[in-house]
């Protein structure tokens, strides 16, 4: 079974315990912190991420049940809880500026990239594991998956860096763009430790 219904709900309460406060200011329209429009790159990166960060939950919970490596299941854990948590921030952040959840326009557009991504078999976003790779890490166990994993992790992380660096450079609101900051700094970091943990394991990222 797919472990969507994990992820972490409540997104509203977790932006306000998360973000220190932020949402008030987000959402009060202050010429610092304007509520930004529903194609903004704000909202674009906010709707984006938070599917793109799904997958990344989702994928983590099926490892954890596939392999007893306790390195494995520690960082699966990690990145679990950190991307439910900055999903449920996100999602916050569109329910406080009373903007939709899902956009008439292709993913990636806020990038203009808005059909570069071909969403065949379910990867609509750069990095996102396609549907016959996710099948794939739900049937493997033991090493397998933990390569498996590691592979495809790599390469979301990869996808989701060069999305935050968009936010960086185009959203206006900072306390979204430090978070996409973040995101860059701590998603290249574990892209370092994933490769060597596939080289303990004999193996090499995809790309």
């Amino acid at each position: 079974m797919r472990r969507a219904g994990l992820i972490v709900a409540g997104a509203a309460a977790v932006l306000l315990a998360g973000a220190g406060g932020f949402g008030v200011a987000l959402a009060s329209g202050s010429e610092d912190d304007p509520v930004p429009g529903a194609e903004s790159a704000e909202a674009g990166f906010a709707r984006d991420m938070a599917i793109h960060h799904q997958q990344a939950v989702e994928m983590s919970y099926l490892v954890r049940e596939r392999t007893d490596d306790e390195d494995i299941r520690r960082l699966a854990y990690d990145i679990a809880q950190t991307q439910a948590n900055q999903r449920g921030m996100m999602l916050g952040w569109l329910d406080l500026w009373e903007l939709p959840k899902v956009s008439e326009k292709e993913p990636m557009a806020w990038m203009d990239m808005g059909g570069m991504t071909s969403g065949e078999d379910g990867a609509l976003m750069p990095g996102m594991a396609t549907d016959k790779q996710m099948a794939e890490l739900e049937k493997a166990n033991g090493k397998q998956a933990e390569i498996l994993f590691l592979q495809l992790m790599t390469e979301h992380h990869k996808g989701g860096v060069h999305m935050a660096e968009g936010c960086v450079e185009r959203c206006e609101v900072d306390v979204e763009n430090r978070l996409a900051q973040g995101m860059v700094e701590s998603q290249q970091s574990e892209i370092s430790l994933m490769v060597g943990m596939l080289k303990e394991r004999g193996a090499k990222p995809l790309g």
